[in-house]
């Protein structure tokens, strides 16, 4: 009896083993092991491993405690790399925000005294406004135009080095303007302008391309806040050099243009010593030993095979595919809805109203009744509002994701601009209303840069594939200067226009934004590429490319404990594999 019974079991066993050697039905089986010599058996292997070592990566990052993994992520090198990177570049931008608003009527003063030496009479009102206009809008054109170079620079360059070949545009910039009143010739200040604004919006997409890059996937909206955080501590700046005690005088205010060549001489000294981007010398070089390099300078470890070999299975994935052009990327049904929310995210960034603030701040509070003594010392508290913000932003992104920052960001926005509208039209009635106005301009101020200031850039990065990055941020940089330019050009018409209720303008802009993001705007938190793809796969109505989907759907299998045949199939099913 006992020998019948193990007999038994053991045929059982014997059983169990033939029907896991035996192959199964080819219908059943995913594109890699139905036809592995085949195109397509090749790209879903790659994607299957590539989703498989993300997955492995996932599972070592939860078995991880939180502090020790932030202490791992944060090495020495990536967070000098995003100092200096940001420093030289959205530092810079920042600072030209604010810097031309202190010393306006000297410059227009100027302009006036320019003018008159070489015509033999005052310039003319009108005259006088339109080139102070050019003046301050200009910055943007150069924006523009500094945009549609990045995927040329970037190419044949790389991150690293376009960042550097920058500088030479903020320090020629620099000299023209410093020197512009000695020399009589405004229009040195107004090509210096120019220039900076080149040096803008190459920084502004060069900058969060390399940081995406660099940072690991569980902080990298941390690390992508700090191109925010550093627009913020130039606005700052800017402010503080522009204080009556400081440079703000009618003698020395063409050293406030000057000093931009301090950041842009450190970045130009510092940054050589840091590694290029290691996806980029994966990608476009195919130089892994640099990559490798690159990987254990940033990471700060040895052994980083697994990061090579996740953006090698990536490579291999997309070793066919070349750089996409910003027209192939308008015509992409995949990325349709992509392109649409980057577009609605860079105009809402611009159109909110708050350049406005900044380029005409000294105006608003005269409007609001504060004494002209005072008024620099309260613009001083909006940057430094702005700044406490951004930080604020750069640390809760992680934990709140992008999603809530952003609607609750331009939400408050379009509050308070409702409440700032009704201020200033009751202020003559109560000597308290112009420092409510105050307070709303502030709360206007602390809303954008909790959330809308920074994550336009990160969610850029986040949206698209690595070939079709450039082309994002050319679309994502054009959006964002013509919109910068729009403003600063039109809103004193605006405000003549409408007076106190020009604000209201802003407020709808906001509301539609707020709105557009909660129904559209997927969260993207600690996702990959792919995943993302796969959350905008419904609106697009088509389905990502097979790599992309076999990615996402066995990306979700590995994350079920125990994953059996029927599952796979029903994942392969679910997606139009089979």
């Amino acid at each position: 009896m006992k020998c019948s019974e193990k007999d038994s079991a053991d045929s059982k066993e014997s059983d169990l083993a033939r029907k896991k050697l035996a192959p199964a039905p080819s219908w059943t089986l995913p594109p890699a092991q139905r036809c592995p010599g085949t195109a397509r058996g090749r790209r879903s292997m790659d994607s299957q491993a590539w989703a498989h070592a993300g997955a492995a990566e996932r599972g070592r990052a939860r078995r991880r405690t939180p502090g020790r993994r932030t202490r791992k992520d944060w090495s020495c090198s990536l967070i000098v790399a995003s100092l200096v990177g940001a420093f030289g570049s959205s530092f810079l931008y920042g600072y030209n925000l604010s810097v031309v608003n202190a010393p306006a009527q000297y410059i227009k003063s100027f302009y006036n005294e320019s003018w008159e030496r070489r015509h033999g009479h005052t310039i003319d009102p009108d005259t006088l406004t339109l080139l102070w206009s050019v003046t301050v809008s200009i910055f943007a054109i150069g924006g523009l135009v500094g945009t549609l170079m990045v995927k040329l620079i970037g190419k044949v360059l790389g991150r690293k080095y376009t960042l550097l070949v920058n500088n030479g545009f903020a320090i020629s910039a620099a000299l023209l303007m410093a020197c512009s009143l000695q020399a009589g010739a405004f229009e040195m200040l107004i090509v210096g302008r120019f220039i900076m604004g080149v040096d803008g919006g190459i920084a502004l997409s060069a900058l969060p391309m390399y940081l995406n890059e660099i940072s690991p996937k569980e902080i990298r909206g941390s690390l992508g806040q700090v191109t925010a955080i550093f627009i913020c501590i130039g606005v700052f700046a800017g402010q503080v050099m522009g204080l009556p005690e400081l440079l703000g005088k009618e003698r020395t205010w063409p050293y406030l243009f000057g000093m931009i060549a301090v950041p842009a001489f450190v970045q130009l000294v510092s940054l050589p010593f840091l590694p290029e981007s290691p996806r980029y010398l994966l990608f476009e070089k195919r130089d892994q030993a640099g990559a490798e390099k690159a990987f254990q300078t940033f990471l700060g470890k040895e052994d980083v095979s697994r990061e090579v070999e996740e953006v090698l299975m990536e490579s291999r994935v997309q070793r066919n595919v070349q750089l996409v052009s910003v027209l192939e990327l308008l015509r992409s049904p995949l990325v349709r809805w992509q392109v649409f929310t980057v577009v609605i995210t860079m105009a809402c960034y611009q159109l909110c109203g708050l350049n406005a603030i900044w380029f005409y701040t000294n105006s608003i509070f005269e409007k609001a009744g504060i004494s002209p003594e005072k008024i620099p010392y309260i613009t001083l508290s909006t940057g430094g509002i702005e700044t406490l913000a951004a930080i604020f932003s750069g640390l809760v992104i992680e934990r709140l994701g992008r999603r809530p920052l952003l609607m609750g960001g331009f939400g408050l926005m379009a509050l308070f601009f409702g409440i700032l509208t009704i201020t200033l039209t009751l202020q003559d009635h109560a000597p308290w209303i112009p420092y409510l106005s105050i307070v709303c301009i502030l709360a206007i101020i602390a809303s954008f840069c909790s959330g809308p200031g920074g994550i336009p850039f990160i969610l850029t990065g986040e949206f698209f594939q690595q070939s079709q990055r450039p082309a994002a941020f050319i679309i994502a940089g054009t959006v964002n200067w013509l919109s910068n330019f729009a403003v600063g050009l039109l809103f004193p018409f605006i405000q003549k226009s409408l007076d106190t209720y020009c604000f209201l303008v802003f407020a709808a802009i906001c509301l539609t934004g707020a709105v557009y993001f909660y129904f559209v705007l997927p969260e993207t938190k600690n996702r990959t590429q792919a995943e993302i793809s796969q959350a905008f796969a419904k609106r697009n109505k088509a389905c990502p490319p097979e790599n992309t989907d076999s990615a996402a759907s066995d990306t979700k299998a590995t994350r079920k404990p125990e994953p059996d045949p029927a599952s796979t199939l029903d994942n392969y099913v679910k997606n139009g594999v089979v």
